[in-house]
């Protein structure tokens, strides 16, 4: 009821801005916007931000400088096994990476969670390993000097995981945003 509630305040409130486009960093936000908010009268265009990513290098409008090495990228649940993209993220890693980007054994529609979708890092496990621990192992049998993600709740739990499984800090978890970011490449100089 208190869902029902608000996402009928928040379609309301967002039909009045009138979005083009609605972008957001996190699968979980994409998933609900784009497949629960229609029933509420939300009917906007959802991207994930790896999507838009994607199209700004693909049309050029943003340019990166492929120097990055030895990256896997762990697939988000809702965004890949829920939502069916695993093309974005991985297109804006080929233009980042100086080399092909590696797969984790387990990815695409085969993708284990890190844990948060389920709540699992505010949790104490009773049970076996912590799940994003055991995803960390499962990423490291790659040999990646970066895990890549693509959600803010994965950024947290591989980096948690990579602190308890590899705490000599080899190894890096980044959004693939701040990929980017860190590979703008220099603006070309107006000609006179």
């Amino acid at each position: 009821m208190l869902f029902q509630q608000l996402a009928g305040t928040l379609v309301e409130t967002l039909n009045g801005v009138a979005p083009r486009r609605i972008v957001t960093c996190d699968p979980h936000a994409f998933n609900t916007l784009r497949n629960e908010y229609p029933a509420f009268g939300g009917h906007w265009e959802v991207v994930h931000h790896t999507q838009l990513i994607a199209e700004l290098l693909a049309q050029g409008r943003v340019r990166v400088d492929a120097k990055l090495r030895r990256v896997v990228f762990h697939d988000p649940c809702y965004l890949g096994r829920h939502n069916g993209e695993f093309d974005a993220p991985r297109a804006v890693l080929g233009h980042l990476c100086a080399d092909a980007p590696l797969e984790l054994a387990l990815s695409r529609h085969k993708a284990m969670c890190c844990g948060a979708g389920g709540g699992r890092m505010w949790l104490d496990e009773t049970l076996g390993e912590r799940i994003n621990e055991l995803r960390v192992r499962q990423a490291l049998e790659a040999q990646p000097r970066t895990i890549a993600t693509a959600c803010p709740y994965c950024a947290v739990m591989i980096a948690d995981g990579l602190g308890a499984v590899r705490p000599d800090g080899d190894v890096v978890s980044r959004d693939i945003a701040e990929l980017v970011a860190e590979a703008l490449a220099a603006p070309h100089a107006p000609r006179d």
